[in-house]
């Protein structure tokens, strides 16, 4: 062959090192959307349970509220793309109040019994699970994506990345620049801040206790809610789909350190890199069981998570 019929042909061992940087990539993308998903989940968690000590097991069932709010929503409004716009502060709104509903009635009497609000909150979910079934029936239902979050994005290499993934990891993006921006800036944040830090000396100093808990179970309920919107957008919804959820954002929350927001957003993506990564190199079933195995590892190391709570109180 001449000059001009030559084919240039890539070293087997070169194609082979591009593939796996390929898919590396894929799998590191991959592994930070599921932790974004987490992120979304874990971040109500840790401002209740780091301010409160509350357990919530009714957690999940927020995050199920937010979803089938997207699903009413969708038979209301039929284009898709402004439905899951109106769905994001709906759904915060629609959480939130049943979270102040539930702080009002039952856990603002609990309050120091961190095992009576599990029970209690467990209760609570079962019974919102049989309305959600009531209410919508048994089987679950889909919700449509907006168009633009229905592609993919190619990348260089062979590498696609899914744009309802972008979005998700996007939303938990913004909801942590927000929170960061509440807690730091607003009157509402430095009184969340005292009373984590110490409730005695905040009680004393003026700050009304009882209305800054109701108004973090409000915002960490409406967290809960914004989580389901996203979670609409990767698979059907259903009843039960905040009980699948609720015990890896506890150990996100619990292994980032109680309380401790920059703890919970660094374990999230954590787990879920080392989930994606189990997934791909075993199974789903061994996946979990690896990153249950390393949390576990880990919490025999630093009992007290990766970022321990400086408070002034003097116990």
């Amino acid at each position: 062959m001449g000059p001009g019929g030559a084919t240039a042909r890539a070293h087997p061992h070169q194609q082979f090192g591009v593939r796996t940087v390929t898919v590396l990539i894929g799998q590191l993308f991959t592994g930070v959307s599921i932790g974004a998903v987490l992120l979304l989940i874990a971040l109500g968690l840790a401002l209740t349970f780091g301010q409160m000590g509350v357990i919530n097991m009714a957690h999940g069932e927020f995050i199920m509220a937010g979803a089938y709010t997207t699903y009413v929503l969708q038979q209301v409004i039929t284009a898709a793309g402004w439905s899951l716009l109106i769905a994001l502060p709906v759904a915060f709104v629609v959480a939130g109040a049943m979270g102040v509903l539930l702080e009002f009635l039952l856990i603002r009497r609990l309050y120091a019994r961190p095992l009576d609000t599990l029970l209690v909150t467990w209760g609570v979910s079962l019974i919102l699970q049989q309305l959600a079934r009531d209410i919508f029936g048994s089987p679950n239902v889909q919700t449509r994506a907006p168009e633009l979050l229905t592609g993919n994005i190619a990348l260089p290499g062979g590498i696609t990345v899914a744009n309802n993934r972008l979005f998700i990891l996007a939303l938990a993006g913004g909801a942590v620049v927000a929170l960061t921006l509440a807690l730091r800036v607003t009157p509402l944040g430095r009184r969340i801040r005292a009373v984590v830090q110490n409730r005695d000396l905040a009680a004393v100093s003026g700050i009304p206790t009882a209305r800054v808990d109701r108004m973090t179970f409000f915002i960490g309920s409406g967290l809960a809610g914004i989580a389901g919107v996203a979670l609409t957008l990767l698979g059907p919804i259903g009843p039960t789909m905040g009980t699948n959820l609720i015990i890896d954002a506890f150990l996100v929350v619990v292994v980032g350190g109680i309380g401790q927001l920059k703890g919970t957003v660094i374990v999230a993506f954590a787990l879920g890199v080392l989930q994606a990564t189990g997934e791909y190199l075993t199974t789903l079933s061994v996946a979990k069981v690896m990153v249950f195995i390393a949390i576990v590892a880990f919490l025999q190391w630093r009992p007290q998570g990766l970022f321990t709570l400086r408070t002034r109180s003097l116990a």
